[in-house]
């Protein structure tokens, strides 16, 4: 039992303390390889960075998961850990179907203030793992929380890329002034946000009918209209407004990326802002 209790703690505090360094590091790097993008070996010190952080947040959850005897998503704590997991591993895959370090250059500092967030803002009995409630008794939270999560992250991701389309084609009106260049650098991020919302959208979708079957099991009522299913909702309807838009509008450039850049708030407010202020049957993350 005390070996378990150490290791835990191990994994509360050693890991993420060495995830937050590492992470910051890597976005040093990331920042260096934007502005000297001939420097290869920056360029391999981001990917390491990337992958070693990744690896550490995938065992800080194997180890709570093993010692728990339940997939860790059963408070925010590690919920976040799990985001962080879920960006990172996105990140390697979309660097390695787009070949720019600009994605790592604007999720990296994401990652590196969800860490800042779960390790040093959450109190430590927030940390710590601690028995299922009942509600949460279910082979439904690693289906419903996990495509929930992964979701989050895949959108965070796609909407980032719009917010980027956005900054770049306001510094001018006239996009024939644009370098050629940056004209396709705006025409791969359209692409590129398209592609990545395109992906989250159906997790998004398995995780909230998901949710709503277990809701069901446990409540007795598919929807019941809590703070987190009315906010789940409106990040759904926002993401097929999105792509809505592109498949039967044929909309690209900055008219879809205004609805994505809409979504990064409403993610955000749906998986954090709910745990500060509202109050329902989602609030076992709640820290105010």
């Amino acid at each position: 039992m005390l070996l378990s209790g150490s290791i835990n703690l191990l994994a509360s505090t050693g890991c993420t303390s060495s995830i937050y360094l590492t992470l910051l590091k890597t976005m040093s790097c990331y920042w260096i390889s934007i502005k000297f993008p001939k420097l290869n070996f920056i360029s391999n010190l981001c990917w390491l960075g990337v992958i070693f952080s990744n690896s550490l947040l995938f065992l800080n959850l194997a180890l709570r998961w093993y010692f728990s005897g339940y997939f860790p998503l059963s408070n925010l704590y590690e919920s976040l850990l799990f985001l962080d997991w879920c960006l990172l591993f996105t990140l390697v895959f979309t660097e390695i179907k787009t070949g720019t370090k600009l994605l790592g250059a604007l999720l990296v500092p994401i990652t590196l203030l969800i860490i800042t967030f779960a390790s040093l803002i959450l109190p430590n009995v927030m940390q710590e793992s601690s028995p299922l409630v009942p509600a949460l008794q279910s082979n439904w939270l690693m289906m419903h929380v996990s495509m929930m999560i992964f979701s989050y992250a895949t959108l965070i991701l796609g909407s980032l890329l719009s917010l980027l389309l956005l900054a770049l084609t306001r510094f001018s009106k006239e996009p024939q002034n644009f370098a050629l260049g940056k004209v396709q650098l705006i025409e791969n991020l359209d692409l590129w946000s398209y592609r990545t919302i395109g992906l989250g959208f159906p997790f998004l979708t398995i995780g909230i009918i998901a949710g709503g079957v277990w809701a069901n099991e446990a409540w007795g009522s598919y929807w019941s209209w809590d703070p987190k299913e009315t906010w789940a909702l409106i990040t759904w309807l926002v993401f097929a407004s999105y792509l809505h838009a592109r498949l039967t509008k044929s909309w690209q450039g900055e008219k879809p990326a205004m609805i994505a850049a809409l979504g990064f708030v409403v993610v955000w407010i749906c998986y954090l802002g709910v745990n500060f202020l509202g109050k329902g049957l989602h609030t076992y993350g709640q820290i105010l």
